[in-house]
């Protein structure tokens, strides 16, 4: 950090230095042109002195963004633009001069000072914005994406010794360089990806910053051009292809920014939401964990499915005895808030307007919306809805809240328009009532425990949040067969495995591991669950998707805990399988044309162990393309590490022959032999660790 102050301060000095040796070596070459004396300074010395000029302030300006690496894009476009409106002000302030001088300009000297004046001016502005868009560009980087940054800065830089060659070949070299130049800034422009981390508050601060950088860019570069027609002008910078080229570049990243941000604006809110529907699902999940009371579960039950659907108002109502059906029942028309039988937490209604709805839905035989009896599997949200007639709002959702399979509550979201809940709004309010209920459900059996045995009731309590996570059927299509088979071990360790349907054509998948054991394993899943649900619905890659995960898993994992998970995504209309690894066990896949099954082993860092910005650096994806009768096999460590009574490993080798052995197999066939020879291996039928196992067998 010391080295690279100093670095920016050498720079900045050797910078102001080179320009007023440039303007002393200018006007002296005017001065003694004019008296037809020798100057002592040679015709190349202006030239010389402002190609150092623009190599220092280069290096200046790439060690102060250097410095600013937290910085968020938005103040570093903020930087920019304030740095372009103080030289432009100054650039203006000399014209003002002159204007109210008069014919100031005529003069030589005061023609060629203004000019490098102006200069300088535009040097500053250009390089530090040039440097910025280098870091905007160079966001997640790649080795690829680099060099073509390197290329382009050595061509600029190499543009700048063309002024030095015989007059004769400057021209032509001029219109061979600068067309090169701006291909290569065209396509460096094309790296946005900054763009994507937006708010969409973020988005029109940056589209009006870009715009005003154009417009002092546009001024500069007419400014300056202006001077080229004066013939008592020494030094010129028509035939520069380094300065066309990087006042180019930089205007067309900031056109292409706008527009690219201009397209993005409309799915802002859309992502926003996402995310803010998977930042409530980790408040609920991580309520398990950290609150003392139930009271704060229902409160933030409340505060997120109110934020996330736009509800108006709403209420929960929960059963003091446990039992909401004999509670309703005993309102008769009446309404007694805080009674001995229901408890209220509300949000925007007041005690009255509760009562007079309930009457009203009464009245208007609306009794469906809290008819919580006989719920299938596939839930009818329409029958907990319903438009109101009377009163300030029109339309009511009531979901069920369900403890050990017992309703012991409700969640009430109003709006003050009629159908204003869509089906989606509904799933999403049914999933946080779905967590809290498991919130509130483990909130009292853990308490049980600590009264009577608290490391037994603990492990009851795990294995059942986890065996309410996993999948009972994973989603498959016609292009390839599934399988899965896990086996918990007596102390909970928080295998994980899941899947959900992007689109008809496509499937994500994924299998995990949480560090550790016991409830906190099995609570880590559960936001894991949650994490995986939300994601998958934005259709991102494979790296994308592990990137928010980390980003959100960061945020309520413990410091000593991590997860391992692998993600793929099926297409079946590429016949093609995306996937990254985030420190899980390498997958086994194996080929029919090869008739040989082999591990991927490309690199991944579990989630949660690096919680910055860096994380996505750490991961590989591969793209498989699949083939009939291929088969691909997922797994947890707790397979090819089980021991025998030697504390031998079951270990890779075993599992790749076993798969090599039976691939010709059905996927239940194939699976049925693993677990078989693991069982024989390890000779005894409780194990050490959770076993899970994943076949996947291509059509």
């Amino acid at each position: 950090m010391k080295s690279g102050k100093a670095l920016s301060r050498i720079s900045l000095t050797l910078a102001l230095l080179s320009w007023l040796a440039l303007v002393f070596a200018d006007l002296t070459l005017l001065f003694t042109r004019s008296n037809q004396i020798p100057s002592g300074f040679a015709e190349e010395s202006p030239y010389i002195l402002r190609s150092l000029y623009f190599v220092s302030l280069f290096f200046f300006f790439r060690y102060r963004i250097k410095r600013t690496e937290e910085v968020n894009f938005v103040d570093l476009l903020w930087r920019v633009f304030v740095t372009g409106l103080l030289t432009t002000i100054f650039s203006l302030s000399l014209k003002s001069f002159d204007l109210l001088i008069g014919n100031l300009s005529q003069n030589m000297y005061v023609v060629n000072l203004f000019y490098l004046i102006n200069l300088g001016l535009a040097g500053a502005f250009i390089f530090s914005t040039f440097m910025v868009w280098k870091r905007l560009i160079l966001y997640q980087k790649s080795k690829l994406l680099m060099r073509g940054w390197l290329f382009f800065e050595y061509a600029l830089f190499a543009s700048i010794i063309i002024v030095f060659l015989p007059e004769a070949i400057v021209s032509t070299l001029f219109s061979a360089i600068l067309p090169i130049l701006v291909v290569i800034g065209i396509i460096l422009s094309a790296n946005m990806k900054w763009v994507a981390f937006l708010n969409f508050k973020q988005k029109w601060k940056s589209i009006l910053l870009m715009m005003l950088i154009m417009l002092y860019l546009g001024y500069f570069y007419i400014n300056i051009s202006g001077f080229e027609d004066n013939p008592n002008l020494l030094i010129l910078h028509d035939n520069t292809a380094f300065l066309n080229g990087i006042f180019i570049f930089i205007f067309i990243y900031a056109f292409l920014s706008v527009l690219v941000i201009l397209f993005n604006l409309p799915t802002s809110s859309v992502f926003e939401q996402k995310l803010g529907e998977v930042v409530n699902y980790q408040r609920l999940s991580q309520s398990i964990q950290t609150e003392q009371s139930e009271d704060k579960v229902y409160e933030i039950l409340l505060d997120s499915a109110i934020s996330t659907v736009f509800a108006d108002a709403g209420w929960i109502e929960i059963s003091a005895n446990g039992q909401e059906e004999d509670a309703l029942e005993k309102y008769q028309g009446q309404y007694t808030p805080y009674s001995a039988d229901l408890l209220y937490y509300k949000f925007r209604i007041q005690d009255e307007e509760i009562a007079e709805i309930k009457k009203n839905l009464k009245k208007d035989k609306i009794s469906n919306v809290f008819d919580f009896k006989a719920t299938d599997r596939a839930v009818n949200y329409s029958k907990f809805q319903s438009n109101l007639k009377q009163g300030n709002f029109k339309t009511i959702l009531a979901l069920p809240i369900e403890v050990q399979n017992e309703t012991i509550g409700a969640l009430v979201l109003l709006k003050d328009v009629t159908d204003g809940f869509n089906r989606e709004m509904a799933e999403i309010a049914h999933t946080f009532v779905n967590q809290a209920g498991i919130s509130i459900e483990n909130f009292r059996l853990l308490t049980s425990a600590l009264e009577n045995e608290r490391y037994q009731e603990e492990l009851k309590i795990a294995k059942k949040v986890q065996q309410s996570l996993l999948p009972k059927m994973l989603d498959s299509n016609e292009d390839f067969e599934i399988i899965a088979f896990s086996k918990a071990a007596d102390e909970v360790g928080g295998d994980y495995y899941d899947s959900y349907r992007i689109d008809e054509n496509k499937i994500a998948l994924i299998i995990g591991d949480v560090s550790g054991k016991g409830t906190s394993a099995a609570f880590n899943m559960s936001q894991m669950k949650g994490v995986f649900h939300s994601l998958s619905q934005l259709n991102l890659s494979v790296l994308q998707f592990f990137d928010y995960a980390n980003m959100a898993l960061s945020n309520c994992l413990e410091k000593t805990s991590f997860i391992t998970a692998s993600y793929f995504i099926i297409d079946g209309v590429n016949k093609r399988v995306d996937y990254a690894r985030a420190g899980h066990c390498p997958t086994l896949y194996f080929s029919k044309k090869e008739g040989s099954a082999r591990y991927f082993e490309n690199r991944g860092l579990g989630l949660g162990i690096l919680r910055n910005n860096k994380f996505i650096d750490h991961l590989d994806e591969l793209m498989i393309d699949y083939r009939k009768d291929d088969v691909m096999v997922l797994y947890t460590d707790g397979i090819t590490e089980a021991q025998n009574f030697k504390k031998e490993e079951f270990g890779y080798a075993r599992l790749k022959n076993l798969l090599e052995k039976n691939a010709h197999k059905s996927p239940e066939e194939i699976q049925q032999e693993i677990i078989r020879e693991l069982y024989e291996f390890s000779s005894k039928e409780n194990v050490d660790d959770d076993y899970t196992l994943i076949i996947i067998k291509f059509k």
